[in-house]
This record gives C-alpha cells, structure tokens and sequence, in this order.
C-alpha cells in the first residue's frame, strides 16, 4: 500500500497557491484519495483577519476540509513553536483517513518547521523580557546592529523591521545556541519521507503588477472596515495580527496618520518587499518544483 504524501504548495503572496492546492485536491479526490489541505499562512490563524489575507470563505473551499484556519483571537500571538505539532497533527490524522495532506502557504519558517526535521532551541522567559524591554526603549535598530556584531550571517537574512525575529535571535546567541529563525538547517531533512515541494513561480513584473491590484482590492473590499472592528476586539494588542502587512497601515488610516492612498502605497511597498523574501527563501528548498500558476494538477501527479 502507497504511503500518503505530504504535498507543500509554496511560492510568494499572490501566487495563486490557495487555487492550486484546491485543484490538487479535487483531482486526488477524483482518483479516491481523501486529500485535505492544511493552512501555513501565519496571518489566516486569526479568526477575523480575512479581506487583508485572501482567506477563502467556507464557500470558496469547494467542500474540501481544511486545517488550521481561525484558530487564534487577534489578541493572541501565534508562533512557529506552537504551530509545528498542530500541523504535524493535522497531517497524521489526514493520513490516518488514507489522504494526501496538502500544505499551503508562504510563511516560510512556518513551512520549514512541518516539511523538515526543524528543532527550537531553549527559550528563556526573563532573557526575552529583557530584550523585549530593549526593543521598546533602543529600537529595532539598535537592537539589529547588535545582531550583526554577533552574527553577521543570521543578521543578513532577519527582516529588520520585524523587531520579534530579531529579539528571537539574540535570545537564542545569548544562551550560546544558534540561530535557526532566519535560515533553513545546512542540510534539511524531510520529517515526512513521501514529501514533494511544489513551488509557484510568477516573472517579478507581473508578479509586481498582481500584487499591486491585489491591494487595491483589498482596499475596495472594506479591509479598513474590517480593521475598525477587529480594533474592537483588541487587535491593537496583539503583537502578531497588529503587525500585519496591510493591517498595520490601515490601523494608520484610522488614525489619520496615513491618508487612504499612503496606506494602499505603504502597503503595496511592503508586500513587494515581502514577496522578495519569501521567494529567496523557497529558492533554498532542495528538490523544490518550480511550477507556473494554474499548472495542470493532472500532469504534476503524473510526473
């Protein structure tokens, strides 16, 4: 009897990546294979967060069971170590109904942590309060340069405006380990032997132009409406779901920090910049398939 698989469809935002795994599924349904989809997109944890993430509606998902989406309050803070084992759960109860199991997303580390034999190191809760605390009175700043003096390597590859990775890191140095929340392991090694990697692949100026609109209509959607009430149910004191690309600008809009077209710019600006990262890390993948939006599913499962 064939082992189920475990399929992981990556590729940066805007990719098409949500269409691809249900056409996957449909197609494995077809031949009677049981496939569900589990979620690997950080922000579609949050029960609420829907226009400014392209979350599917329970309608869009064509009857197809999916895992892990609203699993989180936009208060609570959702992170790589707490998602691991409830992925890996999600995909051996799939596999124990004799599926396929369909990982879908872009958050990468999120990715890596359930496709690869991906282990944390300790966490020190006083040790991160106290960088925490000098996150809020340094900055971010200098809190990077710190990281850069200490380990240039890990540093090139941390975002430098996302003031938790960063934190994350030094925790880890200061308890002499290393890093792992910038960069896959040297040599990856499947956790589940029956793996394939379908990475979708858009040319970056079309890719640029998608992105783009795909704002726009986030925008003409009613994601500040969406925002206002989320504010409502505590978003601003989340530290995951506040940050979020596009939340964070319109949070400004209503405060009237931004104007309407600074907050759509800022965000289209920062979702390219996004993009950017997310396919340099996908490019690292060993045996990753590169593939086109609306590939045909039927030629992937014959190759």
């Amino acid at each position: 009897m064939t082992r189920p698989r475990l399929w992981a469809v990556v590729g940066a935002t805007g990719t098409g990546k949500s269409d691809l795994a249900l056409d996957l599924a449909e197609e494995l349904r077809a031949r009677g294979n049981p496939a569900e989809i589990v979620n690997a997109d950080a922000m579609q944890f949050y029960r609420g967060m829907d226009i400014g993430t392209a979350k599917l509606s329970p309608e869009e998902r064509r009857g197809i069971a999916h895992h892990l989406l609203d699993v989180r309050d936009v208060t609570e803070e959702a992170a790589v170590a707490w998602y691991q084992p409830l992925a890996r759960a999600a995909i051996g109860e799939i596999h124990s109904r004799g599926g396929d199991a369909i990982l879908v997303g872009g958050s990468g580390l999120y990715v890596s942590s359930v496709v690869f034999d991906f282990r944390f190191p300790p966490r020190d809760p006083a040790l991160r309060a106290r960088l925490e605390s000098e996150l809020e009175s340094l900055g971010g700043a200098a809190l990077m340069a710190r990281l850069r003096e200490a380990d240039p390597e890990t540093a090139a590859r941390v975002d430098p405006h996302n003031g938790r990775r960063i934190v994350r890191a030094l925790e880890v140095l200061e308890q002499g380990g290393t890093t792992h929340g910038a960069a896959l392991p040297e040599a990856p090694v499947l956790w589940h032997s029956e793996t394939r990697l379908v990475g979708l692949h858009v040319d970056r100026p079309a890719l640029v132009e998608r992105l783009d609109a795909r704002v726009d209509r986030m925008w003409e959607a009613g994601l500040v409406d969406e925002v206002a009430e989320l504010r409502a149910r505590g978003l601003e004191g989340g530290v995951t779901a506040s940050r979020a690309i596009g939340y964070a600008q319109a949070l400004g809009q209503l405060d009237g920090r931004l104007t309407p077209a600074e907050a759509v710019a800022e965000t289209q600006a920062l979702t390219r910049r996004y993009a950017r990262r997310q396919v340099s890390w996908f490019k690292r993948y060993p045996g990753i398939e590169w593939r086109e939006p609306m590939s045909d599913v039927r030629g992937m499962l014959e190759a």
